[in-house]
């Protein structure tokens, strides 16, 4: 592992995604820590991660969160459900700050909101095909038991916006009826696009079923990080958002900041140098 970096509360937290669907996560961090200054970096122009091998996946995550720990960040988020299965591990062996992903946040969270001890999970294809979150709660519970549901249809619908629509749903019970046959009563939303979606997911699911946002619980872990380690921004600080993508991002990206409440300034798009440059 690499030598910590001597950091200060007043340096950004940098959160980095395969695309735009981790801004979910950057809203969640600014609801619980509003005074802390945010850098996000899309990789728009390597979008998606999911069908590519783990060597380049963690070539790609380490190129932006070298870059981010370079232009000064304090800590780094991995706010993609594929990068953080799969590059995670190679972040914190090299990198010299913290790095938090959002599969043991939500891991954390399902495990205490389970009463029957069986957990479900939906993600893409990607995602649950890595069997991160299967693995990561069956180590921590060894009685736990999951049932995981690939749904790549539904980053689509929440890409045009159907947030709330008869076709999202018609899709979601379709989905999830497996899930709902079964005495599953925590269900880990695997995709950062899919809080979006997580009215229509609760009304499909039913009542018995809680749903775990990876994306709230990741700041909230986040949160605890800064505080055990002396680097929450001051109090009554008001932080600042800062959005940059690799490739010129497309209209996704207004429909998630209308959806979210996000306010930031001018986009920037900017490249990521390989690895040694």
């Amino acid at each position: 592992m690499m030598p910590a970096k001597s950091a200060s509360p007043d340096q950004p937290i940098a959160v980095f995604d395969s695309g735009i669907g981790g801004l979910t996560v950057v809203s969640a961090l600014r609801r619980e820590l509003p005074g802390e200054d945010i850098v996000y970096l899309g990789d728009t122009a390597r979008v998606p991660y999911g069908g590519k091998s783990r060597t380049t996946i963690e070539r790609y995550s380490e190129e932006i969160a070298s870059m981010l720990v370079a232009e000064g960040a304090k800590m780094v988020v991995v706010a993609c459900n594929t990068a953080s299965a799969l590059a995670l591990s190679r972040l914190r062996n090299v990198l010299p700050v913290p790095v938090e992903g959002v599969i043991g946040p939500g891991v954390e969270a399902a495990l205490a909101a389970t009463r029957s001890g069986h957990v479900a999970v939906i993600g893409t294809k990607a995602t649950v095909g890595s069997g991160a979150y299967a693995g990561a709660l069956q180590a921590a519970r060894s009685d736990i038991r999951v049932t995981s549901m690939a749904c790549p249809l539904l980053v689509p619908l929440v890409e045009e916006g159907l947030f709330d629509d008869p076709v999202t749903d018609a899709v979601l019970e379709r989905y999830l009826a497996e899930i709902r046959a079964g005495d599953a009563d925590a269900l880990v939303l695997g995709c950062t696009h899919y809080p979006l979606l997580s009215r229509a997911i609760a009304r499909v699911a039913g009542p018995g079923i809680s749903l775990v946002d990876s994306a709230a619980n990741c700041a909230r872990v986040v949160a605890r990080h800064l505080d055990e380690a002396g680097l929450r921004a001051p109090a009554g600080k008001t932080g600042s958002l800062d959005i940059s993508f690799t490739d010129a991002p497309d209209d996704f990206l207004s429909v998630v900041r209308s959806a979210l409440g996000l306010e930031a300034g001018k986009v920037r798009v900017r490249p990521v140098p390989p690895l040694g440059q």
